[in-house]
């Protein structure tokens, strides 16, 4: 049976596309989700892609949280099911207190598009098992509001808990509070990161590596073996 991970379109979603590819190239079943409907076609994983949904108004995702598909997700990421956020499908996550923390507008105010470098620092949930720990991968980093907080007791236990998945190497980006570019809840179905790995996935595009295509791999590996 082909793994089937759908990817949610919500109005100013730009990289659904691209996260479908992602899907594909991976070798898995590419399912669209469109953000007014509930129903997630019997999908195995989710994947909430970047953009700008809503134009971010109030705060980037506070919006899209209350979308109907949302209502699923939440209740099938809690019983489970594995969930990534790409970049707004991180902000996202967080209004939807899947995740905790929050993301604020780059510390420099200024909308930062370039190649980062990240090392994983956990390879052991639902999205990363295909990477080592400490390996290093680049991928796209695109955002305005990328800079992720939390209060002080959150990050420590983030960190007690070997809860950040990524972090920022050679340079923090957006003033991301200890450098973090992506975490997982405690379960590790559920992983948000800031930069794009569906944009680093064919040796043509991107940055020229398939550093990002391990996210959909390492779900699919996990599906497969279930």
């Amino acid at each position: 049976m082909t793994a089937r991970i759908g990817v949610v379109t919500f109005p100013g979603t730009l990289d659904d596309q691209d996260a479908l590819r992602a899907a594909r190239l991976a070798g898995a079943e590419p399912v669209s989700l469109w953000h007014r409907d509930k129903d997630l076609k019997q999908v195995d994983a989710v994947v909430l892609a970047g953009g700008f949904s809503y134009g971010d108004y109030l705060r980037a995702g506070a919006i899209s949280r209350f979308s109907p598909v949302m209502e699923t997700i939440i209740e099938q990421a809690k019983a489970g099911m594995p969930v990534l956020g790409i970049c707004n499908g991180f902000q996202i996550l967080t209004e939807a207190h899947l995740l905790p923390g929050a993301m604020l507008r780059n510390n420099h105010l200024h909308f930062i598009c370039r190649d980062q470098k990240l090392r994983v620092e956990n390879a052991e949930t639902a999205w990363t098992s295909d990477y080592s720990e400490g390996q290093e991968i680049e991928v796209p980093l695109k955002n305005m509001d990328g800079r992720y907080v939390a209060d002080e007791r959150t990050l420590d236990e983030l960190e007690a808990e070997g809860r950040v998945a990524f972090r920022y190497l050679d340079m923090n980006p957006n003033g991301s509070l200890r450098d973090i570019a992506g975490i997982t809840n405690a379960a590790g179905n559920v992983v948000g990161l800031m930069p794009h790995p569906e944009h680093a996935v064919e040796p043509l595009i991107g940055t020229g590596k398939t550093d990002g295509l391990g996210f959909f791999t390492s779900i699919l590996k996990k599906l497969v073996n279930a």
